[in-house]
């Protein structure tokens, strides 16, 4: 269904407002757009502001989705030995209030940034993707790496090998895309997308060694069938860090070799 409307939408404004139409600003920062669907159905007026208020209550639910999603990973993360300890907070009733009250701040004070003007919005959005790109390419080439380092370990599903290789391509095929596309949006989009994403890097440091000196949490092993003994053991051996640095290396290339019209 979510495949079919993302598709349909963009056609159906493409074909009823044409391309001057889609370049309008309003159309483009958003403004416009409950305007342009109550022309498309034929009505105005209350239809129109009936059209406005579904897409607040619209984004408000995806805002409230997002964070509810986000929460449960930064406590998941928290509680796995990744993220500092005070996320794994559950209030009475098991719910993440520490990791939610984290989200609530931190996305008040990126809309803080994003409301600004359009330029603001459109980076923020620019540096979000980077973030997510890398977090899809990190997953991805996760599978694999999994499947060498714990290979007996019981699964409920275990993927088929061809699977976990189409999505390892699509990892490198997704940093193009980010490498390519991301200065469409912003000149230091990329930059600043790779600079926020390494942010996590010294968070990870302060809980890994300082809060649990250098182990992670028993429950966390338990989880996957593992010992301590079997964290330090490696299979993949230089593996992980060669995609890593194969990911870094498609990113740049791609910036420097697609380049703006002038």
């Amino acid at each position: 269904l979510c495949l079919v409307l993302f598709t349909l939408v963009p056609f159906t404004f493409q074909g009823v407002l044409g391309l001057d139409g889609m370049l309008a600003p309003s159309i483009v920062d958003g403004s416009g757009v409950a305007e342009a669907l109550g022309s498309m159905v034929g009505h105005g007026g209350w239809v129109t502001s009936l059209l406005v208020m579904m897409m607040i209550l619209a984004l408000m639910l995806c805002l409230m989705t997002a964070m509810a999603g986000s929460s449960r990973t930064l406590y998941q993360g928290s509680r796995d030995g990744w993220l500092p300890k005070y996320l794994s907070h559950v209030n009475s009733h098991g719910a993440p209030t520490a990791a939610m009250w984290t989200d609530l701040v931190v996305n008040l004070g990126i809309l803080a940034i994003a409301c600004a003007d359009a330029t603001s919005f459109f980076f923020i959005l620019a540096v979000s993707n980077c973030g997510y790109i890398i977090f899809n390419f990190l997953n991805l080439n996760a599978g694999w790496i999994h499947r060498i380092d714990n290979a007996d370990v019981p699964r409920p599903w275990r993927a088929p090998t061809w699977v976990l290789a189409v999505g390892t391509v699509l990892a490198f095929v997704n940093a193009v895309f980010m490498g390519a596309g991301a200065k469409v949006w912003n000149p230091i989009a990329l930059w600043a997308g790779l600079a926020t994403a390494a942010l996590i890097i010294p968070v990870f440091l302060f809980r890994h060694y300082v809060q649990d000196k250098g182990v992670f949490p028993a429950h966390m092993l338990s989880d996957l069938g593992l010992t301590q003994a079997d964290v330090n053991r490696r299979k993949a051996g230089f593996l992980p860090y060669l995609t890593l640095i194969a990911g870094l290396i498609v990113v740049l290339v791609s910036n420097w070799y697609f380049q703006l019209p002038a």
